[in-house]
């Protein structure tokens, strides 16, 4: 894709700046609130969406919502058992134990970074965050309800979530709506940036060692990992099909379920690359362990199948530009997350 040019000398890749522009027109008619969620060096400013704009009031109810197991419908399973702080905000496992110890058949992607997302889930089929925090509550596997009536009228039971709905919302009235929009809320805020990469990019030459100097240099320039990891969240927010889980007997058919378009089958989205170091296993059915497997994949140039990306080429890497890209990929590790804690007790 090929970049337009400013005169700074700058090049942003045009899915970026399409982007950019328009997550800018839609907070244009945002409510001129002051926007009070600092950002970590490397990230831009936080755009809110115009029907679900920010306050500290709907990022602590949704804090309290993503952290409460009692959104599931045996009370053991909260969306921070899939995607918790101990694991950079996964779960630390290949696929996903949900409701009764059923296994999903994806790996749980990170909360991180969020905010600069587009479509959610491994292949895009809810649109918003928003729409992403309900599917999981009427998965069977995942928080197993029937239906979101049931979610709201567990909630609807609780005097201190009425208390706190009433606070974010201006009214005690519950709606499954208002819990998306609050849970939505507090995983903007989840935040990831000022790596030693963005310390070395502002300036801090030493922030990097010589080893992840140089795999900046191969991921960049070598092996152009930046045509699908791109910008401050380097992800295009695209999908792609890299073949990893295609030789499988019955393989997962990713982005193909929801548009039903044959050039998206075994298409996943491309995931962030901050904190990737944080959050193994890796792929979609996490079954790469480690950043070395990884990068072996993309050296090989992917696994052959019907619908591989056109990009996905043998890179012929050293094993020493193998050794300096994974430490490159560690340069990335940040900070703005670490911070966020379960509540001590849920409402009552």
């Amino acid at each position: 894709m090929k970049g337009l040019r400013f005169q700074a000398g700058a090049t942003v890749p045009a899915f970026s700046l399409c982007l950019l522009l328009a997550a800018y027109a839609l907070a244009a008619d945002a409510p001129r609130k002051p926007a009070t969620v600092k950002t970590p060096l490397g990230l831009l400013p936080l755009v809110w969406p115009a029907d679900n704009p920010y306050s500290p009031e709907k990022v602590e109810l949704g804090r309290y919502l993503y952290f409460d197991p009692r959104l599931s419908a045996d009370g053991s399973v909260s969306c921070a058992s899939c995607h918790s702080p101990k694991y950079a905000f996964t779960d630390g496992a290949p696929v996903s134990t949900g409701i009764r110890g059923q296994k999903g058949g994806r790996s749980a992607p990170t909360v991180i970074n969020r905010a600069y997302s587009l479509a959610q889930f491994w292949d895009g089929r809810a649109p918003t965050l928003e729409a992403q925090a309900l599917g999981p509550m009427v998965n069977p596997i995942e928080m197993g309800n029937g239906d979101h009536f049931s979610v709201v009228d567990r909630l609807k039971g609780i005097a201190g979530y009425r208390e706190m709905f009433q606070k974010a919302f201006g009214s005690e009235e519950i709606t499954i709506q208002k819990a998306g929009m609050a849970i939505a809320t507090f995983e903007r805020t989840v935040l990831s940036g000022n790596s030693a990469y963005d310390r070395y990019k502002a300036g801090q030459k030493n922030a990097m060692t010589a080893s992840q100097i140089r795999g900046m240099g191969v991921f960049f320039d070598k092996a152009k990992c930046d045509q699908c990891h791109e910008g401050i969240n380097f992800t295009t927010n695209m999908y792609a099909n890299i073949g990893v889980g295609t030789d499988k007997p019955e393989p997962d058919v990713g982005r193909f379920a929801v548009t039903k378009d044959p050039k998206d089958w075994g298409a996943f989205k491309t995931p962030t690359l901050r904190d990737i170091d944080r959050t193994a296993p890796y792929m979609h059915d996490g079954s790469l362990k480690t950043l070395e497997e990884v990068v072996d994949i993309y050296d090989k140039g992917g696994v052959k199948n019907r619908n591989l990306e056109a990009k996905m080429k043998p890179l012929h890497l050293t094993d020493q530009d193998k050794k300096d890209l994974v430490a490159f990929l560690k340069a990335l590790n940040g900070e703005g997350w670490q911070q966020i804690k379960a509540p001590e007790r849920f409402p009552q």
